[in-house]
């Protein structure tokens, strides 16, 4: 008679960022729609960005010249970068970079705009219109389509899981 060793080995419950990128993974399964991913998720971040930074808020004249910098969006980002630290802090640094980068094109739209151009508020309105629909299409190739508020945590996911995508070509760990 064979003896059956018995172990005591405890699986470590998954944390709540590896839950949220399965539950977002299980959307996004078609090459198509991630490469789609790819491509609208930093441009919804910058067009929200870009549509609450001109949401009117309050002048704050002891900020000078900075005053602008402190505004909706500021606090927005602030936040979401909160959000992103508990889940991991390691991609939340990531984000932060990537955050920063998409502000900075919201201040050389707002430049732009000042110099002719058209206004931050259009130009994000029609980038997010359009970035929404590519997502839209890329739902329809999946064959299935989040609750409102599946997607409403899916923009937020969205940023952190394509940036783990890349942290994970390190071979670090987040």
């Amino acid at each position: 008679m064979k003896k059956v060793k018995k172990t005591n080995d405890k699986v470590a419950p998954k944390r709540k960022i590896d839950v949220l990128f399965d539950q977002y993974a299980a959307y996004h399964t078609h090459p198509v729609n991630v490469q789609i991913n790819w491509v609208c998720i930093p441009l919804i971040t910058f067009s929200v960005i870009g549509l609450i930074w001109f949401i009117p808020f309050p002048h704050m004249g002891f900020l000078g010249k900075y005053n602008g910098f402190v505004n909706w969006a500021s606090f927005l980002i602030a936040l979401s970068g909160y959000y992103y630290y508990r889940l991991s802090p390691v991609l939340s640094y990531m984000v932060i970079l990537f955050v920063f980068v998409l502000a900075l094109g919201v201040v050389q739209l707002e430049k732009l705009e000042a110099a002719g151009g058209p206004a931050v508020w259009m130009v994000c309105g029609v980038v997010f219109i359009l970035s929404l629909a590519g997502q839209l299409v890329g739902y329809k190739l999946e064959g299935k389509r989040p609750s409102f508020i599946e997607y409403v945590k899916f923009l937020l996911i969205g940023p952190i899981w394509l940036l783990r995508s890349i942290w994970l070509r390190t071979g670090l760990s987040y």
